[in-house]
Order: structure tokens, then sequence, then C-alpha cells
């Protein structure tokens, strides 16, 4: 049974064409993966068929009476809402079924023997479907999922917006679960969740007998949850079944394919061209040349698509610091209430550290602590000497306004336009990305100009919060192969296990030391 049509989608931004003519269908039980580099569409894709954005041209049609549950990587939570607000606003049509109900209760008085008879049956309707969807279980529900979530260790009447990126995320992921819809839609729900959360919903989509549709660059993750394949890349989308290993196979078979019919068919119009070129002028051979461009005119010219550029990360290095680059005494950092004990933490130059543990127990904070972006509630930090550090921060700010082009050079003012172009596009951006507007990049294009800022300038300690996070497949290996080449110190906070365990020297627990736990 289709559940998901979707024919002859075009869609663009200004003069950069995004789908042209797609063609989607999702079937009851599938669960897919969609997938393609940075900036191919995935997420605009969930936008057209959630009916946030009109398409250029295409047919959205879903089946009658499906409830469509979407877990968007830029949802923005309201201030004021707490966890327990957020949570609860799943059941938002019981309560409102609630309230109708009540509202018959009241009227019952002034009704005659008639009427109240409708009205009572009215109201037992309502009574049943409320007992049917374990209304009066709510409070029990949402502590159930807060808890397999991590989210009771917050307390469920903190404030949303006080969250992490990760804690924000959990809460998003809940407040689906809760509202059990028929389809699931979720973009890169892996960003920002733990280990044991990740294993989590691994086991919770596995058992998830409805239709999904994930994006994720997370391909460990994706491998153990989907069946299906759809490949997105240059305006098309292409159906693979099997797991992101299988598709490789396939797509690398496909592709060496249609590149030997390219050069066959190279060859054969390079032939018939010179003998046209050759016999067009002579009397006995007009014929057979006429013949033979009839052919090319008709001839079905194989294309091959561009090649996406690659990206290209080698970190600039500055000259060789002190023996200590970060120690610290009795250190207790947090903001209004301690998120650690006393921290005696010691990092000597080279060394490659991986900060690890569940969202909100404090590893953004130590970070911004040792950069001295927060202060310290107690102890002391010292820094070595000659430090040259750079920092990639988790998320930009939307806010900004710039173009890619005006962000480096802001940064990089001395440079050219062509050193600026030239930067960007080692980063793996193209002509219409580099000239777009940060804010309207994907989260992937929108690290990859942060990383751009980063590798151009000089430095001997990295500190990284979540830099894997939004980048594609592709990208990550370049990153992944540049820190493993980068001669100065690494801090960086990741979730990835796959990402940092061949070379990273040595792995800090922040559950240890937390106090949120």
């Amino acid at each position: 049974m289709s559940i998901l049509n979707v024919e002859h989608l075009t869609h663009g931004f200004g003069d950069r064409a995004i789908f042209e003519d797609v063609s989607f269908r999702l079937l009851k039980g599938e669960h897919i993966g969609l997938i393609g580099a940075n900036g191919e569409g995935k997420s605009t894709f969930m936008n057209i068929i959630t009916g946030r954005l009109m398409p250029d041209e295409g047919k959205i049609e879903w089946a009658k009476n499906v409830r469509v549950g979407y877990l968007d990587q830029h949802t923005v939570l309201q201030k004021g809402m707490t966890i327990r607000d957020v949570l609860s606003s799943a059941f938002d049509f019981l309560y409102e079924m609630e309230e109708e109900m009540n509202k018959i209760y009241e009227k019952l008085g002034e009704a005659d023997p008639e009427q109240m008879t409708v009205w009572m049956e009215e109201a037992g309707t309502l009574q049943d479907l409320l007992t049917m969807h374990d209304f009066y279980m709510i409070d029990a529900k949402v502590e159930e999922v807060a808890r397999a979530l991590g989210l009771l260790d917050l307390s469920l009447d903190r404030d949303v917006t006080d969250l992490s990126g990760g804690q924000r995320t959990k809460v998003l992921l809940g407040k689906l679960l809760l509202e059990k819809p028929d389809i699931l839609l979720l973009d890169e729900p892996t960003n920002y969740l733990d280990t044991e959360h990740i294993e989590w919903l691994k086991r919770y989509l596995n058992d998830y007998e409805n239709a999904f549709i994930l994006i994720s660059h997370d391909i460990p993750f994706l491998n153990s949850v989907i069946n299906l394949i759809y490949h997105m890349e240059n305006r098309a989308l292409d159906r693979y079944v099997g797991d992101y290993d299988k598709f490789q196979e396939v797509h690398a078979a496909k592709k060496a394919q249609l590149e030997a019919a390219y050069n066959r068919q190279q060859k054969e119009i390079a032939d018939l061209k010179d003998f046209v070129a050759r016999n067009k002028a002579r009397v006995a051979t007009r014929n057979m040349a006429m013949s033979r461009q009839k052919k090319l005119d008709k001839m079905d010219v194989i294309e091959l698509a561009a090649e996406r550029p690659k990206p290209e990360f080698h970190f600039k290095e500055a000259r060789t610091p002190g023996r200590y680059i970060v120690q610290t005494k009795e250190l207790v950092i947090g903001y209004e209430e301690p998120l650690s004990k006393p921290l005696n933490l010691e990092m000597e130059r080279g060394m490659k550290i991986a900060l690890t543990g569940s969202n909100g127990i404090g590893k953004t904070t130590l970070l911004k602590s040792i950069l001295g972006f927060i202060p310290a509630l107690e102890g002391e930090i010292f820094l070595g000497d000659y430090l040259e550090i750079g920092y990639f921060e988790q998320e930009m700010s939307q806010d900004a306004d710039t173009t890619c082009i005006e962000e480096i050079w802001k940064e990089f003012p001395g440079y050219s336009q062509y050193e600026v172009r030239s930067a960007l596009a080692k980063c793996g951006l193209t002509t219409k990305h580099i000239e777009s507007k940060v804010r309207v990049l994907s989260g992937g294009e929108q690290a990859k100009v942060r990383l751009c800022k980063l590798i151009n300038r000089a430095s001997n300690l990295l500190v990284l919060d979540e830099p894997t996070n939004h980048l594609d497949v592709d990208a990550k290996e370049e990153l992944k192969r540049a820190l493993k080449a980068y001669k100065g110190s690494i801090l960086m906070v990741c979730h990835e296990p796959d990402f940092y365990e061949d070379w990273a020297d040595a792995v800090w627990d922040c559950t240890v030391w937390t106090t949120k736990l």
C-alpha cells in the first residue's frame, strides 16, 4: 500500500536547481535511509513532503488519515515551555477532546430530556476515546520516555531554552515518539545524542512497525536500522534495495558501467565525425557520409554528471608551544550551579583527547571555561605558553545575513577574492554555494564554512565541539585524515567513536566527574 506519492518534483533556490523531475513512493513498513552529500537537498525534500515548502512543480499526495511525525534538525523551542510541557504537547488532541467533553457536561444542567440523551451519547463517545488512548496515563507515559532518553535527570520543569543542543534534540525526539505517528520523518536524529541513547533509538527503530524516512551521515547507525536507500545526487533520486554498504557496491558498479558506455559512445562519435569530415565532399561517398551524419543527429548522447568537489582540509600549524597545553587546579565549572566536581586535569603538547559522555553534563562548558568564555565557579585554569587556538563551535548563528564570501573576508580581510573563493572551494563548496547566504545553506555546508575559517589560520591547539555533526561521509573522512596528520594538540567533544578511536591518544569520560548524574 502506497503511503506517499511524489510525482515529477522540480524545485530550486534562485538559479540553483535542487530537484529535476523527481518521483518517489513510500510503502507501508519501509525503513528508508535518505542519503546524499551536503547541499543535495535532503532537508529540503523533507520540508516539501511535509508541506512546509511549496515545490516549483510536482505533486505530493499522502494517503488519507495518515499522521506524520517530523524530527527537524532546525526546530526552535519557545521560551517559557518546560520539558514536561513539550512532551505533554504530544497529547494536545486528547486535551482538546477532554475540554470538549467537559463543556458538554457543563451544558447538561440546562438541557431538555431529548437534548440530554444526545449530549450524554457524545460525552460517552469522547470518554471512550480518551480511555482508549490512555489519556489518564499521560503523566506515566511522559516519565517513561523521559527516563529512556535521560531527561528525568534534568528535571521535567526546566525551561527548554536553557537546554544544550543534544538535550533539545532528546526532548523533540521524546515528543515525537509519544505522538506515535503512522510515519516517522527523522532528520539527523543522532546529532548531539550520546552513545547510550543512540543505542536506545536503534532498538526503537528496529522494532518500529510503521514506515520511516531517515536522514543520517552516521553510517553504522544507518546500516543497523534501514532496508532501503534513496540516494540524492545531481538533482535526481535513485532507489537501492539493502543497507548503505550494499548501496555503495551497486552504485559503484552502475557508475563504472555508465563510464564504460560513455567512453564507447565517445569513440563512436569521434569515428563518425571523422568519417563525415573525410567523405562529405566526395560524390562517391557523400550518401554514406550523410547517413553517418543522420546517425549522429539521432544519437542519445550519454552525459556524465559533474563530479562534486571533494573537500580537502589541511590545517596550518603555528610555532611549537610549551610542554603543558592546559592544566587545571580544583576547577569547578558551571553557570549558576556546579556541573563538575573539582577537576585536576593535565594536557601535554601533542596530545589528542576526545571528551565523551551524555548530553548536558558539561563537555561544552568545560571547553568554553578553558577558552575563557565562561568564568570558573571555583579553582584555576593554566594555559601553556605560545598557544595559538583554533575553536570550532557546535552551531553558528542563524541570524547572519552574510554570504560565504563575506563570512571568510571578515575573518581574512587581506585575502583577494580569488583566495577567498579558492579557500571555500577546497572545503567542498561549489560556486553557487559560495555566493549564497550562509543561513540558507544546509547544516553540513555551514560546518564547511566554519572549517574553512579554522584551517586557514595557523594553530597549535584545536578545540573542537562536535565537528562531525551534519558533515557528509566524504567530508567526515577527510576531516579524520586531516586531524590524524595534524602535528598540534586536539581537545574535542565527539559522540562518534568510529571517528576518533584510531587516532585519539586519550578519551576523557566526563560522566566520571559530572554532578549531573
